[in-house]
């Protein structure tokens, strides 16, 4: 499948790292002008340089900020007013027991991982829709479907995600602008390793640890092992494209396969 993208922009949420900056390579590599963004201007210099060095012809840009608030929002989208492509990929995890999970922490998570790309979904989608093209994607976890007893508060914010996604997908009905939502599953990302060894033995070799992982806290897993990062971002650019037109309102899975879990 040829995937021609050139001449569309695409904005990345978290993008300086991990998922979304393996979801921005993806995108420029199939011709979009890439924006990255994120709170550390030395890290996005460092994304930039990684993305160019993978997507030497890359059309990339970086804009910095705290798009958990709504300043940060703001500054982006004054920034780049108007997108044909958005991917929220901005988020946060770890895991903490349930009954210690406060109330600041809960709106934490609720503010950043499902707040944010409410945010930017409202700014942007009125262009999208009188344009009468774009594509909004946000990046969920498969944990909104098999809630991790470790992490609940990570689990509902995911959870909230596949409402978002669906609830916007029926406000862009016949406009020509999808929006969907895309169940990961645990992907080999730079803080996976610390939240691994949070809850297995630090002592054991990391490949051992990764299977242990698997083994103990995401069996229904068909897979079976850590997701790449760039096995996510293969269907964000799908998903992107001309050719996923009548992909919408749809929670669409990259997570191994949970076998039990049931999707709305």
């Amino acid at each position: 499948m040829q995937i021609d993208l050139a001449g569309r922009t695409a904005v990345v949420s978290g993008s300086s790292q991990g998922i979304g900056l393996a979801i921005a390579t993806g995108l420029a590599g199939a011709g979009a002008r890439v924006v990255l963004t994120g709170r550390s201007e030395a890290r996005l210099r460092r994304a930039e340089e990684r993305l160019r060095d993978t997507v030497p012809a890359a059309e990339v840009s970086a804009v910095a900020g705290d798009l958990t608030l709504a300043e940060g929002a703001e500054q982006l989208c004054e920034a780049v007013p108007q997108t044909d492509i958005l991917v929220n990929s901005l988020g946060i995890f770890g895991p903490t027991p349930a009954l210690d999970i406060d109330d600041g922490l809960w709106r934490e998570y609720f503010e950043t991982n499902v707040l944010s790309a409410v945010r930017l979904i409202r700014a942007y989608l009125p262009g999208m829709t009188e344009r009468g093209w774009g594509r909004i994607q946000n990046i969920a976890s498969d944990s909104a479907v098999v809630i991790p007893t470790e992490m609940i508060h990570y689990g509902m914010s995911k959870t909230a995600l596949l409402a978002v996604s669906r609830g916007f997908a029926k406000a862009a009905a016949g406009s020509g602008v999808t929006v969907n939502s895309v169940i990961a599953g645990p992907a080999r990302t730079e803080g996976i390793e610390d939240f691994v060894y949070s809850l297995v033995d630090r002592d054991l070799p990391w490949e051992r640890a990764q299977r242990e992982f698997m083994r103990e806290y995401r069996p229904q897993s068909l897979l079976g092992r850590l997701i790449e990062p760039a096995e996510i971002a293969n269907l964000v650019v799908y998903l992107s494209s001309p050719q996923a037109s009548a992909t919408t309102g749809a929670a669409v899975r990259v997570d191994g396969g949970y076998v039990d879990a049931i999707l709305p």
